[in-house]
């Protein structure tokens, strides 16, 4: 489930970011320093984009950055980011992106679970208006948490 995957470490929110690449690395730092994945992780996600083009934008405005779990991937973790100006990562239809869900799995079907919690937090709006709304990671966790 998505709440046995985030925590308030994990979350962060108005985020600064001149680019795409500037965000995702922003938006991975709390997994790097909470120990969920190596640096080498978050290195190989820009370098997918890079080789794949902009697959990780999955909806309008929303970012799931990731990379397979052999890239250094240590523990399952989803984090949760905001930006304070929305970038563009090349994907027309969705372009800019505003919010990152930054996922590490260790495996291939540990974070299924909590990527369908994701799907339906994807659909609801009110989630998104606490996103815009709240600086504070509490308030999201209880979100989550309800």
């Amino acid at each position: 489930m998505l709440k046995d995957l985030v925590n308030e470490k994990l979350i962060k929110l108005q985020i600064e970011a001149s680019d795409w690449e500037d965000a995702v690395r922003k938006a991975a730092q709390p997994l790097v320093d909470e120990g969920k994945v190596k640096t080498s992780y978050v290195d190989d996600i820009i370098k997918g984009v890079k080789e794949m083009g902009p697959y990780i934008v999955l909806t309008k405005h929303v970012a799931l950055p990731h990379a397979r779990p052999e890239s250094g991937a240590l523990e399952s973790a989803i984090g949760i980011a905001t930006l304070k100006t929305p970038v563009e990562f090349g994907n027309e239809d969705n372009d800019p992106v505003k919010y990152l869900f930054s996922l590490s799995a260790k495996d291939s079907s540990e974070h299924l679970g909590a990527l369908a919690d994701l799907a339906v937090l994807f659909e609801d709006k009110a989630f998104f208006e606490l996103l815009d709304r709240t600086t504070d990671p509490k308030e999201i966790m209880d979100y989550i948490n309800k």
